[in-house]
C-alpha cells in the first residue's frame, strides 16, 4: 500500500524573513578514486556551532545535474530554514556532491554517454573512500551509521538505494525519489532483507504517479512488501520533476535523525 502523505503546505519552499537561517557553501575534497579535487555543496543549519556534533544527510542529484542541481532548482536551503523555524527538523549537515565521479564531471553534453553513465557507479567508491572520510575529518559530525543518511532524485535515487542498501553498515536512513533505471533489481539491491528489517531506521521510496519511471519504484516496493521490510512508499501527483522532489525532501527531512 502507498502511504498517504499530505502535500507540503503552500509556501514551504518560499524564502521568509527569519531570525536565523542556515548557510550554503561550496567545498572541495581530494578524490583518490578519480585522481582530482572534486566539488560539493554543504548546508549548515541555523545556529551551527563547531562545538556541537551533527548527523549528515548526503543528497544526490539526477543524470543531467551536478552538485548545484538541488540548489538551482530545489531551494533545499529555504525548505530547511523554514522547517527549522517551525521546529520540525533535527539539526544536520547536508552534503550535495557531484555524483558523476570522473575527471570532467561537468553537466551538459551527452549525459547518456557510456563513460558518463558509468561514472555514477564509480561514485560509490568516491563517496565511501573519499568524500565521507573528508567530511568526518573537516566537520564536527557523528561517525556512526545511525547518524548518516543517503537520499537522491532520479539517477541519484538509484545511487542512494544501491549504495545505501549495499552498505547498511554505513547508512541507517536510505531513500530514493523517482529512482531511475540504474536502480538494481530488488533481489540484487537487498539480497538479505533481514538486514534492512533489523538495522534501517528509515527506508523511503517515492515517485510521481505520472512519472514514466514509476515501474522502478513499484517493483522495489513490491519486493520490500513481499519480504516484510518496513518502508514508506509514497505516490504523489506529478511527473519526473522538482515539484515532486521538493515535496519529497520536505517530508523526508522531518523524519531524519529523530529519536
Amino acid at each position: 500500500m502507498a502511504q498517504a502523505q499530505q502535500a507540503a503546505p503552500q509556501g514551504f519552499d518560499v524564502e521568509r524573513k527569519l531570525p536565523s537561517t542556515g548557510k550554503i557553501d561550496s567545498l572541495v575534497y581530494p578524490s583518490k578514486t578519480v585522481g582530482v579535487t572534486r566539488k560539493a555543496l554543504i548546508y549548515t543549519p541555523p545556529g551551527y556551532n563547531t562545538a556541537n556534533k551533527y548527523p549528515v544527510l548526503y543528497l544526490l542529484h539526477g543524470i543531467g545535474g551536478d552538485e548545484r542541481e538541488w540548489f538551482r532548482h530545489g531551494n533545499p536551503q529555504v525548505i530547511f530554514d523554514n522547517l527549522y523555524a517551525e521546529g520540525k527538523m533535527e539539526p544536520m549537515l547536508v552534503i550535495m556532491p557531484n555524483g558523476r565521479a570522473m575527471q570532467d564531471d561537468r553537466a551538459g553534453g551527452n549525459v547518456m554517454a557510456p563513460d558518463r553513465v558509468a561514472a555514477f557507479s564509480t561514485f560509490e567508491k568516491d563517496l565511501l573512500n573519499d568524500l565521507i572520510p573528508f567530511i568526518e575529518k573537516q566537520f564536527p559530525v557523528f561517525k556512526d551509521r545511525e547518524q548518516r543518511a543517503i537520499f537522491g532524485l532520479s539517477m541519484g535515487g538509484g545511487q542512494a538505494l544501491n549504495f545505501g542498501l549495499g552498505h547498511i553498515d554505513t547508512f541507517a536512513w536510505v531513500g530514493g525519489f523517482s529512482s531511475a533505471p540504474n536502480t538494481k533489481m530488488p533481489q540484487e539491491l537487498l539480497p538479505v532483507p533481514k538486514e534492512a528489517k533489523d538495522r534501517l531506521k528509515l527506508l523511503w521510496i517515492s515517485c510521481g504517479e505520472q512519472d514514466g519511471l514509476l515501474n522502478i519504484s513499484k517493483r522495489t516496493h513490491a519486493y520490500l512488501s513481499e519480504e516484510g521490510v518496513p518502508h514508506i512508499y509514497y505516490l504523489e501527483p506529478g511527473g519526473h520533476d522538482f515539484n515532486v522532489w521538493k515535496n519529497d525532501l520536505y517530508h523526508v527531512s522531518q523524519l531524519l535523525f529523530k529519536k
